[in-house]
């Protein structure tokens, strides 16, 4: 797709020791273009990663960089604070010889130049539950080195994204305009989220009357959003940072469960395949709780099992309007494939409210043991 000529000329606007001398594609992401680049300084590689914006999905590129760069000079100062080597444990950007952290190609596309967190993997599904555990760990204290950051110098990039009221009124507005022609063959469906329309207001509610605190949210807690030590199995590096915005501890750890402690895929058309995997549930919050505890409060750890059943069902919603609007937002594979997404995240969630005192017992019961002590 570029040539290394082209990635020699975007390169040459950072600032870098050595000279470059190849790269090599990065094909696990679905929004940016992502390259390893290597450079020599004399017999040793020096290896970046660079990263092209996708401003069709972040077109403020200057808010969305001012907020990587502030959050990741915030996480390396307490890196380094604790001792740690803010080269693995946290991204961050390189200057631009425009001043900024990024830079326009003459085609006016975007570019970053980050570090390269070498001998470390990612997992792709989760092998066993200390695997969870351990993500759990690693997004707690993503959560808890921001702990004291204040949320109101971010920008919200991505107005509304973990607002659940508004993704409701979002599918009754697609009901509504029924573009597709779909929605009579849904009704089933639609009830299912109408009748749980005042959930959705609950967080949002308990954030305006001040009982939730605002914080620093990463918004994409997916496993492999997580780099571990290739020696020690450790988690080393939280990555992909561009949907860190203002927001609630819960969004993060409500779709981190959504995400991880299903037993079924995504897209599971047999339903009765789909649950909540207590045991996988259990492990996560002592991950998250063993890192971050002390950093949350009580309203937060009590809703957590509620987070986990609200960001499950504001999925379900996003598929269920993206299918009645036609399949204009999501990838879909054939035409039903938001419908069963959709019939997925509604039956776990109907899971989940079958298991809600299992759920709330775990949490707190997890939470007097780590963070009281008793």
């Amino acid at each position: 797709m570029f040539t290394f000529e082209e990635i020699s000329e975007i390169l040459s606007h950072f600032s870098t020791a050595g000279k470059f001398v190849a790269c090599v594609p990065i094909d696990e992401g679905h929004i940016n273009n992502t390259f390893r680049v290597e450079y020599k300084v004399g017999e040793k590689s020096i290896y970046h990663l660079l990263q092209q914006i996708n401003t069709d999905v972040f077109k403020n590129p200057d808010e969305l960089m001012a907020n990587v760069d502030r959050v990741t000079a915030f996480r390396r100062d307490k890196i380094i604070a604790e001792g740690g080597d803010p080269e693995r444990e946290t991204l961050y950007c390189k200057p631009a010889d425009n001043g900024k952290k990024y830079i326009l190609d003459k085609h006016g596309k975007a570019w970053r130049l980050y570090n390269f967190v070498g001998d470390s993997f990612s997992y792709n599904s989760i092998d066993s539950p200390e695997v969870f555990f351990k993500a759990g760990k690693a997004f707690g204290n993503f959560q808890k080195q921001l702990a004291d950051f204040p949320s109101d110098r971010l920008y919200e990039t991505i107005p509304d994204f973990h607002n659940t009221a508004k993704r409701y009124a979002n599918l009754m507005n697609a009901v509504k305009a029924n573009r597709s022609g779909r929605a009579q063959n849904v009704a089933a469906e639609i009830d299912f989220a109408r009748a749980r329309k005042d959930e959705t207001y609950i967080l949002l509610g308990k954030t305006l009357t001040g009982e939730l605190p605002m914080r620093v949210t990463h918004n994409d807690t997916k496993l492999n959003n997580i780099l571990f030590d290739r020696a020690t199995g450790e988690p080393v590096c939280i990555v992909d940072l561009d949907t860190v915005m203002p927001g609630l501890s819960l969004y993060d750890f409500g779709d981190a469960i959504r995400f991880g402690a299903n037993t079924a895929a995504e897209d599971e058309t047999d339903l009765s395949r789909v649950s909540l995997d207590l045991n996988l549930y259990e492990q996560y919050v002592r991950g998250f709780l063993t890192s971050a505890g002390d950093s949350l409060t009580k309203a937060e750890v009590e809703c957590m099992p509620l987070s986990a059943k609200l960001m499950t069902l504001e999925c379900g919603m996003r598929f269920l309007t993206d299918y009645i609007d036609g399949d204009i937002y999501f990838r879909v594979a054939y035409p039903r494939h938001n419908l069963d997404r959709c019939h997925t995240q509604f039956a776990l969630v109907a899971d989940m409210e079958k298991k809600f005192d299992a759920m709330s017992e775990i949490s707190l019961r997890a939470y007097k043991e780590i963070v009281c002590g008793s």
